[in-house]
């Protein structure tokens, strides 16, 4: 049997397990959120002081914040991430990927590049299907940004203290560091949350019990007598008010329960209510379209009636390029996630991941979103899809020794990108997934961060302290020869992918799950994330980014749902000091 065969057809699956599976374990604590519950159990009219759209990454600490003075209502179109085994259990690692039913936590489109990619439904987010890794942003990220300093550090502690820790580094993880010292990218910053040069080892959203905390966890910070939180709640549409030639002012919302039943939440008499958007990178700018903010043009085409015709919602949609190089193992190696990070200068950083149970789920031989059980072989050219090779497949891979499971990744990720892309309807029900295009390497700059990334790779692959994990016949060319014959996207192949590295990273190009913009500040939204045009509608998330902030964007997205209700709640207090306060 051709092991060396399915570990090239089970890369993409490794990979995607690696940054986007769940890890929880099985003796979960469900928090008493009494104010959690199904949409179903919503009233046809109801009335908020503030309504956040999407229980997400930003989301939820958003809502958790402005409760603490004010009635809120956060519409959630997913369910639970508590008590789902597919979420919570260690044995069912991987298990949410593989779970393709319209009620699965994690929601799969395929870019208009070829890259397959995911998107959560579920409370918290991404937080609930990631990697955990947990990093802030770097202070010249923070400045250009125009947050104030000591309001960030503030607001990611309010985060840490729920969600972040320590992680135990094990003896993969101590190879790639020790090895990334050995090739230069230092100095050796050792455990930080910080983002800066070298290499250090980060946070994580793993407790030391393998216990996973989600960006819901922070909904335990709430008022529970001031907060709504609707699960299974679609919003269709923002609903808007216009007085003779006035700006459009948000006043309401029209969502759907599980059950389909249509449901409206309007905004309370005041001056200072707002809807607030905090539905993602592809859901913030898909909701403002469907309520009619977007191109006109495009609108048109949907027979949505225009709002306000803004045509840079939409634009400026990036995902940052992922490339990895996976290296067999002639010895056991630890489950571990990312928990190491080199920061190079010349932007573009390394992480890792390994382990022999790269597949999980609730059986050894589940091989997640692309197993042939579930009918995922996607990236096999069609012709060859036939019932007949799935079922040889399967076989082959129920019969695989664990062998080929052990091991693990390098990979590199690029630093902002650069490059570009945007996104369009597809159709009118938000629950479907927009086009969207990233543009992968359109700017030569990014391409050239990927080639002295994975130069950097190869410089770690053959250092001393990596030697252990590593075959002596198998030197780097046929690593990169292995990786680039795998299926690890809809693009096609060309001869040269693993002698020219320019070619590798445009060929075995993935995404790392960190796609932003659609939103973004300055042209869509102002400095205080006001979108721009409109009254009392705000997006808060990371469709707002022009860059991915840090190795990982999933702290700094968490922090800015905290700093902005903040933010909001000092400036209402100022408002109201002033006797300017609600009608």
């Amino acid at each position: 049997m051709d092991v060396w065969w399915l570990r090239l057809i089970l890369l993409p699956t490794t990979l995607a397990l690696f940054f986007l599976s769940p890890q929880h374990c099985s003796s979960q604590k469900v928090p008493n959120y009494t104010f959690m519950r199904s949409a179903t159990t919503a009233s046809n009219i109801s009335y908020y002081d503030y309504i956040v759209i999407g229980g997400g990454t930003a989301g939820c600490p958003l809502a958790a914040t402005l409760s603490q003075n004010y009635r809120v209502l956060l519409l959630e179109r997913g369910g639970s991430p508590y008590g789902n085994p597919n979420i919570t259990n260690l044995a069912a690692f991987g298990a949410a990927l593989s779970d393709t039913s319209p009620t699965s936590p994690a929601q799969r489109f395929i870019s208009e590049d070829g890259v397959i990619n995911s998107r959560a439904r579920v409370l918290g987010g991404g937080s609930c299907l990631n990697a955990g890794f947990y990093t802030r942003a770097g202070p010249n990220y923070i400045r250009e940004a125009g947050w104030d300093g000591r309001a960030v550090n503030e607001a990611y502690r309010w985060v840490e203290k729920k969600v972040a820790f320590e992680p135990k580094v094990q003896q993969w993880q101590s190879a790639v560091r020790d090895g990334l010292l050995e090739v230069g990218v230092v100095p050796n910053n050792g455990f930080t949350y910080d983002h800066i040069y070298g290499t250090k080892v980060g946070g994580t959203i793993f407790d030391q019990n393998g216990y996973r905390h989600t960006s819901a966890d922070l909904l335990q910070y709430a008022n529970p007598s001031r907060i709504t939180v609707l699960l299974h709640a679609s919003v269709h549409r923002i609903l808007f008010r216009t007085k003779g030639g006035s700006r459009p002012k948000a006043q309401g919302v029209v969502f759907r329960d599980a059950l389909g039943r249509k449901h409206r939440a309007y905004l309370r008499r005041g001056p200072r209510n707002e809807i607030i958007v905090s539905a993602g990178a592809l859901g913030s700018p898909q909701l403002l379209m469907l309520s009619g903010i977007g191109p006109e043009r495009q609108l048109r085409a949907h027979n949505i009636n225009v709002t306000l015709d803004q045509p840079l919602v939409g634009q400026g949609m990036s995902d940052n390029p992922m490339n990895a190089v996976f290296i067999p193992s002639p010895v056991p190696v630890e489950v571990s996630l990312i928990e190491v990070v080199g920061i190079t200068k010349f932007g573009t950083y390394i992480e890792a991941a390994s382990g022999e149970n790269f597949a999980g789920g609730t059986s050894p031989r589940d091989f997640g979103m692309f197993s042939p059980k579930i009918g995922q072989f996607s990236t096999v050219p069609p012709k060859q899809r036939s019932p007949e090779a799935l079922k040889k497949a399967i076989k082959m891979m129920d019969t695989l020794d664990h062998a080929a499971f052990r091991g693990g990744f390098i990979l590199e990720k690029i630093m902002g990108p650069i490059s570009t892309g945007h996104m369009e309807l597809r159709t009118l029900n938000p629950n479907d997934n927009p086009s969207v295009t990233f543009n992968y390497f359109k700017e030569p700059r990014d391409l050239q961060r990927c080639v002295q990334g994975l130069r950097t790779i190869e410089k770690v692959i053959d250092s001393k302290p990596f030697a252990p994990f590593r075959y002596v016949n198998m030197p780097v060319p046929v690593l990169l020869n292995m990786t680039a014959n795998s299926p690890v996207n809809l693009l096609p192949r060309h001869s040269n992918s693993s002698l020219s590295l320019e070619q590798f990273c445009r060929d075995t190009v993935m995404t790392i799950w960190h796609y932003h913009g659609g939103c973004q500040v300055g042209r869509v939204v102002d400095s205080d994330y006001k979108v721009l045009g409109v009254d009392a509608l705000r997006v808060i998330d990371g469709s707002t980014f022009n860059y991915s902030p840090g190795t990982n964007p999933q702290a700094t997205v968490m922090m800015l749902g905290r700093y902005m209700g903040v933010k909001i709640l000092k400036e209402r207090l100022a408002f109201d000091a002033d006797g300017m306060g609600r009608v």
